[in-house]
This record gives C-alpha cells, sequence and structure tokens, in this order.
C-alpha cells in the first residue's frame, strides 16, 4: 500500500485560496533526499513530513529545493490533517518536535492557533540593489533570523510590486518580508513574502514571516492582537496575538485534495 498525501489550503476559509500544503503521516522515518523528491514531485511551497512520537509528531518541512527551519502554513496544515483524518482526537493539542522547537497547535472553534517563537527583525543596512530589486523605496530596512524585512510607505506600494526575483534571489537571506499599514477593511497590516533563493517567488501567506511582523506592527500600533492580510495573488488572513517571546498565529484551513503515493 502506498502512502497517502494531503493538500490543504491554509490561512483560508475557502478552497483555492491562501497558501496550499501536502501533509504525508509517515508510518516509518525515510530518509531526507526522499522528503526532497516528494516536495520537488508536490511542487508545492512546502511539504510538511509527520513521524508520531511518544510524546507528539516530529515535523520537517521542503521546499521544492531545500529543507527549511520555520514554515507556518504548513504546521497549520499539518495541525488540520492530524485532527481530520484522525490522527489525534479533536480537543486534544498537536505538538511538533521540530528544528525551530517545540510547536503546539489547538483548535479554536474554526480557527487554528499555533504557537510559534518571535524572529523579530533589528534594524539593518540596506543591501546593495535591495530598492531596485523591489522597486520601490524602502521607508525601514530590518533583518530577522531568516529575513530582510521592509516597510513600504502604503499598501498601495505593497500590492503593486513586481520585484525583480533574479536580483531578490542574489541576497543573502532566505528571502524578502514587505509590509505596511493596511489601508482598511478591518484589517491592520498588510505583508508579501519573495523568496525566490529557496524556489518561491512569491509565497502566497507565510506564517513564518509573522513570527516578525507581529513584534513588529504590534510596537508601532499600540496592540498585543492584530489581524493581518498577505496580499498575495491567492491572498490570506492571518489573526495575530503576542504573547512574550511567543507570536500566537490563528488560521483557517480546508482540505482540497487527498491522493496516493504509489
Amino acid at each position: 500500500m502506498g502512502l497517502w498525501i494531503t493538500q490543504v489550503d491554509t490561512f483560508t476559509n475557502r478552497p483555492f485560496a491562501g497558501n496550499p500544503a501536502a501533509v504525508c503521516v509517515l508510518p516509518a522515518p525515510r530518509d531526507a533526499s526522499w522528503m526532497r523528491d516528494v516536495a520537488r514531485e508536490m511542487n508545492l511551497a512546502e511539504t510538511a513530513f509527520l513521524e508520531a512520537r511518544a510524546d507528539g509528531f516530529g515535523l520537517r518541512w521542503f521546499t521544492p529545493t531545500v529543507e527549511v527551519d520555520l514554515c507556518g502554513h504548513a504546521t497549520l496544515a499539518a495541525a488540520h490533517v492530524l485532527w481530520e483524518e484522525g490522527h489525534l482526537p479533536p480537543g486534544v493539542a498537536a505538538r511538533f518536535h521540530t528544528r525551530s522547537g517545540l510547536l503546539t497547535a489547538e483548535r479554536r472553534g474554526e480557527w487554528i492557533e499555533l504557537d510559534f517563537p518571535a524572529t523579530p527583525e533589528r534594524p539593518a543596512p540596506s543591501p546593495a540593489g535591495l530598492a531596485e530589486a523591489l522597486g520601490a523605496e524602502p521607508r525601514h530596512v530590518g533583518r530577522t533570523r531568516f529575513d530582510y524585512f521592509v516597510e513600504l510607505d502604503s499598501e498601495a506600494t505593497v500590492r503593486a510590486l513586481r520585484p525583480d526575483q533574479g536580483a531578490l534571489a542574489a541576497l543573502p537571506a532566505r528571502g524578502v518580508i514587505v509590509t505596511s499599514r493596511a489601508a482598511g477593511d478591518g484589517f491592520d497590516f498588510v505583508s508579501r513574502f519573495f523568496a525566490p533563493a529557496s524556489g518561491i517567488p512569491e509565497d502566497p501567506v507565510t506564517g513564518s514571516a509573522h513570527c516578525a511582523l507581529g513584534p513588529y506592527w504590534g510596537v508601532r500600533l499600540g496592540k498585543a492582537q492584530m489581524l493581518a492580510y498577505q496580499a498575495s495573488a491567492r491572498g490570506g488572513v492571518v489573526r495575530v496575538r503576542l504573547a512574550g517571546d511567543r507570536v500566537k498565529l490563528g488560521g483557517q484551513a480546508v482540505t482540497v485534495l487527498r491522493g496516493e503515493l504509489v
């Protein structure tokens, strides 16, 4: 018998929006090269691999080209699959052992809340060519553990970006988070995320980016709870709640297909 893979659209309440991720629950350990091959075959921003442990699940994330240290939307997809497919009782929190330590997920009605480490940005010099690559002048530039972090002057500017992907791929970082205050619609801030160096020209909705976006906008807006919109073509909604050195990320998820790896 083959292995089942489930594809889930995350940070959305409807199919064909948000950020898709594939989830594979493994009956036994598999090596990293096999996981990379499967992720390349799925050709999604992330494929998550789960392995049951006595106190939770081992969780690893792969893009079509690399293994990553932290991924929000594929963790959301993994938790959704564990509950929906009966691997975990509905009232039990999901515990994930990852490269970024222990992560947890809990059901909150129709939403799932992830408990992630904050990865705050620090002001940093703008690398050569960043403004030209984005086609916009930064209001602020910083660095997180993973990415460059750029604030622009308006939501309209963020939405209008058509960056030079080749130039962004040459930057020494996983990717570039671009953000601004939201213009309205009940959102506090908007963002986009570009990671061509990791094989993802633009990620539709990036949970891990909100581990930096939340602390940044929390200080500037004076809020501990915020509603965010990632303004990609697919779009997605993220609830952000600050809790000390942790960030709680809330999102919805929808299963769109299941297939068997033969």
